[in-house]
């Protein structure tokens, strides 16, 4: 057992990393070195790549040793112990190399980290110089700026130009054979020249001031002479005042209505201006003028005088007198609203004549404490027209002028400021008190120059004279254009009414010579009723149905079938096409949603509505709608099969020429008219 363990003792190997320590140095230490080497120095010279053939050499040398001993054991042969020992002393041979690899591998790793790290020293070192020029540059940059950007006073005085300087300066400031060369003493002559040439001014200056008294003395004598000049023309001026009736030049009436003017609000002040500027200029048919008690207007803006003594006398009167009952809080109240909702005692009217001599009445009143303008409309014909049930609401002054623009109902007040003050006299809505006010539109705040932001609100509204003068050519055409639409309208009805679709001669080619359905009756109807029929729930909740558009209802025969047609009236019509909703009784009810050829019906009065405008300006729309919908009428009842269970003769028969009878797996109608082959068509 001891020379077994004697063998497997591992040899001793003295090793050191460089240089022998000094404590284990003796009197031999020349010897000694000799026995001591050194793995650094000997890494230097070894080859990595040669070392690592040399590590796989030996681990594959490892296993098949191992794989050896491991198949020796498993024999089992006592015999073979001293083979296994042979192998086992050439493992640790091995396994000496491995680890005497793994101490140069290591060595080999020290040696590149402390290179690594010199290295990356002597590039941190080189950082920070560079980082230090870096600021040094930077900091000489921003001292060169400073230079660079240094502004003398002299560069802000207006120097004249080179090319002036040397042509007007004398050589004795100019210098010419200095200054050309030295930019510095250049500088200087100009600023010597600038100063000579002030000082000349300055003397000017003075001269001017001189004479400058003289003239405002010469005009104060001419003002007097002027001034006395106003009595005579006066005078003259009453004297002409029949030479001016006689030659249609009221002068006089208009110098007296610019005096009026002087009273008036600001907006109101300024519709005035700007209506009378359009008129003079562009329409000689627009009328203004100024209604009211100017007293009235003056004694606003006089400041009350003797309030005390009144006072003083009040308190007596009430002393002596019995005690009386003081007011409820309602009368309190009904004294509020009305001191809110006041007018001004002035009032502007504007009067729009039309070709035919009718006439649009337009008074302007201005709410002082609610700071909007209100208008009221009346209209005046030149002939007496034929009095019509439904065109009742055609003409009134609350739905005139309703939806002038698209969206203004003129039903709320456009002023956001007004809400909180009716909160504090009980004031629910201005709609409610619109009748005796007037309606508070949009366009008539913009006619008078008020402009109310929702999204930003604003303290003080001004009136503003470009704001009205840019909506004021284009209202009133719109509001001419209203006016003859609604009398074409008024006199259309006249006829629809007594069952005559009336056509004029331009519009016949769009029908055929016969048709056989005929309207047979044409009334008004209100909202309520119309949003109760089933058929025209489409247009409701598409949002083609309001509360301020006119509604009726149209009914057309023909034989046993009779066709009801509710129709939506656009305040801006003819801009704004009817709305139709057609319901057919017979053989059952039919409308759009349970027939497609009823829908077909409807397409061609409402989409296909441009072919039906007429002559400008489409006031005729509504009524060749009408005879279109008798039209598609026939041909949807001729075009029906007739039905072999019931005997005689077809209730309808077919006198329209159409191409084709049906048409898709829809089985729509020919319902396009085609001039002047006159035939009916699919679309």
């Amino acid at each position: 057992m001891s020379s077994e363990s004697s063998k497997k003792r591992k040899p001793k190997v003295i090793r050191t990393d460089g240089v022998p320590a000094e404590g284990k140095r003796g009197k031999g230490d020349a010897d000694q070195d000799v026995r001591y080497y050194s793995e650094e120095s000997e890494v230097d010279l070894r080859d990595p790549i040669k070392d690592y053939e040399l590590y796989r050499e030996t681990c594959q040398e490892l296993q098949r040793l191992m794989a050896e001993i491991q198949e020796l054991k498993s024999r089992g042969i006592k015999e073979n112990a001293s083979e296994i020992d042979e192998r086992r002393v050439q493992s640790c041979v091995h396994f000496m190399t491995l680890k005497k690899l793994n101490r140069l591998a290591h060595i080999r790793l020290k040696k590149g980290r402390d290179q690594t790290h010199e290295a990356k020293q002597k590039v941190d070192a080189y950082h920070l110089q560079l980082q230090n020029l870096l600021y040094e540059v930077m900091h000489l940059q921003k001292e060169i700026t400073k230079c660079l950007e240094f502004k003398s006073k002299h560069e802000e005085i207006e120097l004249v130009s080179l090319e002036e300087f040397y042509k007007e300066a004398p050589p004795e400031i100019s210098r010419p054979a200095i200054t050309l060369t030295e930019p510095h003493q250049q500088t200087l002559a100009r600023l010597d020249w600038e100063l000579e040439q002030r000082k000349r001014l300055a003397e000017k200056y003075k001269e001017c001031l001189t004479s400058k008294e003289k003239i405002l003395k010469e005009i104060e004598v001419k003002k007097e002479y002027l001034s006395s000049l106003q009595p005579r023309l006066n005078s003259i001026m009453q004297a002409s005042l029949p030479v001016q009736e006689y030659l249609f030049m009221p002068f006089d009436q208009a110098h007296k209505q610019y005096e009026t003017a002087r009273h008036l609000p600001p907006p109101l002040y300024v519709l005035f201006v700007q209506a009378s500027a359009y008129g003079q200029a562009c329409d000689k048919k627009l009328v203004v003028a100024i209604e009211g008690s100017v007293e009235e207007a003056k004694a606003l803006y006089k400041p009350p005088e003797d309030s005390q003594d009144d006072e003083s006398d009040s308190d007596a009167e009430e002393e002596q007198t019995t005690k009386r009952r003081r007011p409820t809080l309602g009368v309190q109240l009904d004294d509020k609203r009305k001191e809110m909702l006041k007018r001004h005692p002035l009032s502007v009217t504007l009067d729009l004549k039309c070709k035919d001599e009718n006439v649009l009445h337009l008074t302007f009143h201005y709410l002082m404490n609610l700071n909007v303008m209100t208008v009221k409309a009346k209209v005046t014909t030149a002939v007496e027209m034929t009095t019509a049930i439904s065109a009742g609401d055609l003409l009134s002054p609350d739905s005139l002028l309703n939806c002038l623009y698209p969206g203004d109902h003129g039903r709320k007040t456009p002023n956001p400021a007004n809400q909180f003050q009716f909160d504090k006299v009980g004031i629910l809505t201005l709609s409610d008190y619109v009748t005796e006010l007037g309606h508070p539109y949009v366009w008539v705040q913009k006619l008078g120059g008020l402009h109310f932001p929702k999204d930003q609100p604003q303290h003080t509204v001004a009136a503003d004279n470009s704001l009205s003068a840019s909506h004021m050519e284009l209202t009133v055409k719109l509001l001419r254009s209203r006016l003859q639409s609604r009398l074409a309208l008024h006199k259309q009805f006249a006829s629809l009414e007594h069952g005559v679709v009336p056509v004029s001669s331009e519009c016949q080619q769009l029908f055929p010579t016969k048709i056989v359905s005929r309207l047979v009756k044409w009334t008004a109807i209100p909202y309520e009723d119309y949003a109760e029929l089933p058929y025209t729930k489409d247009v409701i909740e598409a949002g083609l149905a309001e509360d301020t558009h006119l509604y009726y209802m149209a009914l057309i025969e023909r034989g046993t079938a009779k066709l009801q047609a509710a129709v939506v009236l656009n305040p801006g019509y003819s801009t704004l096409p009817p709305v139709f909703s057609l319901c057919l009784n017979w053989k059952g009810e039919r409308n759009s949603s349970n027939d497609d050829n009823i829908r077909a019906m409807e397409s061609e009065v409402n989409v296909y509505y441009k072919e039906l405008w007429g002559p400008k300006p489409g006031y005729q729309l509504l009524t060749n709608q009408l005879q279109r919908l008798c039209m598609v009428l026939d041909v949807y009842l001729e075009t029906e099969p007739h039905d072999p269970s019931v005997e005689g003769p077809k209730e309808f028969p077919q006198e329209k020429m159409c191409l084709r009878l049906v048409r898709g797996p829809l089985r729509l109608k020919p319902f396009k008219f085609n001039y002047p082959q006159g035939f009916f068509s699919h679309r």
